[in-house]
């Protein structure tokens, strides 16, 4: 049995059976796959609200449908949040989000580090990636995604105190947990992961004094996109 094509819908309360779909969706619904009414499809908001939806009108700008059943999916007791740098190659970071959000990635926090050298960041790109794996990944729940922060803010906000467990990555030379080892406790972690050049010393210590624990990814000197996907694959899949 085939399944249902799925679209995300950005509504938060829906107090009705009648939904009027946006008209990028309503484009693809009707122009690329060609549905007409009768026609059934999944929606999400990308809070754990599934929808199964009925379309009664099938219009390329507005096609409207009504609500046949809802279910409410449950959250994962595990959040993963995952604080990486901004890249000079913006390709490799929406790339990392691609994945990210496949794997159920809580959150992620683009850093501002020291040795960042690409400050801008398009937060509605980003989304819109994020949005297209959700999606493609028949997920119900939606990848946060954070504005861009120096490390030093982020050190200092409410942020980092939601976690029960916080580790970052370096090269540095010291006593480490293994990511294996980082993965087998905490329900919420939140990992973070330096630039081209790793994070500076002063980061690292401060950090440390934020009650951030260093960990190792292994012995092989990763890419910062490939670290944070490592991390990610890691401890999602625990």
């Amino acid at each position: 049995m085939m399944s249902l094509p799925f679209f995300y819908i950005d509504q938060d309360f829906l107090d009705n059976d009648l939904l009027a779909l946006s008209e990028e969706t309503s484009k693809h619904v009707v122009q690329v796959l060609r549905m007409k009414e009768g026609a059934h499809l999944h929606l999400t908001n990308g809070k754990g609200l599934l929808l199964t939806v009925s379309i009664t009108e099938a219009h390329k700008k507005k096609t409207l449908v009504k609500i046949v059943d809802r279910h409410q999916v449950a959250a994962s007791e595990r959040k993963i949040s995952i604080a990486v740098s901004l890249l000079k190659n913006p390709s490799r970071l929406e790339w990392f989000l691609e994945k990210a959000a496949e794997l159920g990635v809580y959150q992620i926090i683009p850093l501002i580090c020291d040795r960042t050298e690409k400050m801008q960041f398009r937060k509605d790109r980003a989304q819109q990636i994020l949005i297209s794996a959700m999606l493609q990944s028949r997920q119900t729940f939606l990848t946060q995604l954070m504005d861009p922060v120096k490390t030093a803010t982020l050190f200092s906000s409410d942020i980092i105190s939601s976690f029960d467990q916080k580790w970052i990555a370096h090269c540095e030379e010291g006593n480490k947990r293994t990511i294996s080892e980082v993965a087998a406790v905490g329900k919420n972690i939140i990992m973070l992961i330096g630039p081209e050049g790793d994070f500076m010393e002063k980061e690292i210590s401060d950090a440390i004094r934020q009650g951030f624990q260093p960990t190792s990814l292994g012995n092989n000197r990763l890419r910062t996109e490939t670290a944070a996907l490592t991390a990610a694959a890691i401890l999602c899949m625990q």
